[in-house]
């Protein structure tokens, strides 16, 4: 049973030489590595050539986000299985071969993933994410594989198409909603599966960068494409950060009634501010760092107000063909 490891990039140059190299030293000879580029202007197209490997990279005017990458991968591979990747991660040299086993042994299971090791906890998002857990990182049955893992090629066309190229984020979980709404599960093993490096940048400029990407829409994005479909519960259910939001917004219409309701602005600034310093000494306790305290509390505003914004953006075809060109193709 041969496997197409499908490696996600744009502006990559300074991971891919070893990321492709983690995956080489993991893979079989029949096995496959397809690099698909959403337009990178680092070299990174130019390095991951000098590998044995397909690289593939979206046409002009092909507009990037996270879900057309692995979906453009995706139509150039072969293999009996789905390794999904990005491309500053390092593969662990053992997963495939475990995880391949376990989908063996339990022919219900449409993907299994592992731990993902943030490896770049100097940046507040990463360290964030590792500091709050949550149940999809865990081991088990999970409603998705954050981070990627290996899928069953039946089970992606039953489902239609790998991941949906409208959006921007969240597109492992609408891949794990779509694949559990045909009966399928999913399964975190209790080992690693990748080395993630993640951006150096500082995480405010990092939240930046996200909201002008779209990235911080996807949540939008997944509910509008959930629309009128057999999911469409199942995303409400399964996406918690709704009802934190739900609170946002419910918090900022209360400070805003207070602003118009005391007769005193003064003291009704007095009494936002304090109501907004208590939640971040809330977070801050909650997650032992009055930086990542803060942090959290500011990634919930950018994230808020980008919900809206996605959910209202115009969609195109999630199974279309992406228009693309094979740049450097030396599989065997």
């Amino acid at each position: 049973m041969s496997v197409s490891v499908l490696i996600k990039t744009l502006n990559e140059a300074e991971n891919i030489a070893a990321t492709i190299e983690s995956v080489l030293a993991a893979i079989g000879p029949d096995d496959e590595i397809i690099v698909a580029d959403s337009g990178s202007t680092d070299g990174t197209v130019e390095i991951a050539a000098r590998y044995r490997v397909a690289v593939v990279r979206i046409a002009e005017g092909e507009k990037p986000s996270c879900g057309l990458g692995p979906q453009l991968a995706f139509q150039y591979s072969r293999g009996d299985y789905l390794c999904l990747m990005d491309g500053d991660m390092r593969l662990d040299r053992e997963f495939l071969g475990k995880a391949q086993a376990f989908l063996l042994d339990n022919p219900k299971v449409a993907g299994v993933g592992g731990h993902v090791v943030e490896m770049n906890l100097e940046n507040l998002e990463f360290a964030r994410r590792k500091s709050r857990g949550g149940k999809e990182l865990a081991s088990g049955t999970v409603d998705r594989l954050n981070g990627g893992g290996l899928y069953r090629r039946t089970a992606i066309a039953e489902a239609g198409y790998l991941s949906d190229r409208n959006l921007h984020g969240y597109e492992e979980f609408d891949l794990g909603v779509r694949l559990r709404a045909l009966g399928w599960s999913l399964h975190r093993l209790d080992i690693p599966f990748v080395q993630h490096f993640g951006y150096r940048m500082n995480a405010y400029a990092l939240l930046l960068r996200r909201w002008r990407s779209k990235y911080l829409r996807g949540v939008g994005e997944v509910l509008r494409a959930g629309l009128g479909k057999s999911h469409w519960n199942a995303l409400w259910r399964d996406i918690r950060e709704l009802r934190l939001w739900g609170a946002v917004y419910v918090g900022l219409v209360l400070l805003l009634a207070i602003l118009w309701i005391v007769p005193d602005k003064v003291l009704a600034i007095c009494i936002c501010l304090g109501a907004i310093a208590g939640v971040v000494l809330a977070m801050s306790a909650k997650h032992h760092s009055f930086k990542l305290g803060f942090y959290a509390v500011t990634a919930w505003l950018f994230m808020a107000a980008a919900l809206p914004l996605g959910f209202f953006a115009p969609r195109r075809d999630p199974a279309a063909w992406i228009e693309s060109q094979v740049v450097h193709d030396a599989r065997t």
